[in-house]
């Protein structure tokens, strides 16, 4: 079965609720947090998004019906789930229950990180890969775990086709040459649509955030939309 839609100028503006109240979410769920953080990158970042503090069955529920009203409003195309160990593995078995509730049933894999050596073996579990191939993970820091994911796809004989995350977090990805990690213009986001032509969508983006920021600013949180204001002239990246 396919899965998707046709947008429509009501459907963006339903978007751009349903990414506020994502972020509302998160913030609740204590996912979304605000301070000073590292991230991967070595950037000390002013926020910080942990998919792993929805942490019990009721977020874990409301996640997934975020997740599938971004993916059905986006119209992108698929016709099965996976998701990448470790984090992809709980997103992908919501999102395909969530899916399955709304009428579209959809096959549902995921990856080991080590291979079987008993039972059935290997790596993969789950349906079989065939088909056009949606990957659910919660953000993208480099665009190295969907890179992993589209060569386990691929190897199947399957195609992959799209991505859906949490959280676009519209940043300037960094790339390692040797012992050297240099800044690119680019996002990893952007990586994966221009450069490996997936399709991506996003429940909610840094912009949303500062948009959320901003509206809410009175309540407290001028403080850290400055801040979060700053981070983006500084590392942020263009839409494309």
């Amino acid at each position: 079965m396919s899965v998707g839609g046709t947008r429509s100028t009501a459907q963006a503006a339903t978007q751009d609720a349903l990414a506020q109240d994502f972020v509302q979410f998160a913030m609740d769920c204590g996912a979304l947090r605000f301070g000073e953080f590292k991230t991967k990158a070595g950037r000390m970042s002013p926020y910080f998004f942990n998919a792993g503090l929805f942490d019990d069955g009721a977020k874990l529920g409301r996640l997934a019906q975020f997740y599938a009203q971004r993916l059905l409003q986006s119209g992108i195309q698929f016709d099965m789930i996976f998701g990448p160990a470790y984090k992809g593995i709980p997103l992908g078995a919501t999102l395909a229950v969530e899916l399955a509730r709304l009428g579209r049933n959809v096959p549902f894999a995921y990856n080991r990180k080590e291979s079987k050596d008993h039972g059935e073996g290997g790596t993969l579990v789950g349906a079989t890969l065939k088909g056009r191939v949606l990957i659910v993970d919660d953000v993208m820091s480099a665009g190295t775990a969907a890179r992993e994911s589209i060569a386990i796809i691929e190897a199947a004989g399957a195609t992959p086709h799209a991505v859906v995350i949490a959280l676009d977090r519209q940043e300037k990805a960094t790339e390692k040459h040797g012992n050297t990690v240099r800044e690119v213009p680019y996002s990893a986001v952007q990586f994966v649509r221009e450069q490996l032509n997936l399709q991506v969508c996003a429940i909610a983006k840094l912009a949303d955030l500062m948009q959320y920021l901003q509206t809410n600013s009175a309540g407290g949180l001028a403080g850290d939309h400055q801040r979060v204001l700053a981070y983006r002239q500084r590392y942020g990246v263009e839409e494309s």
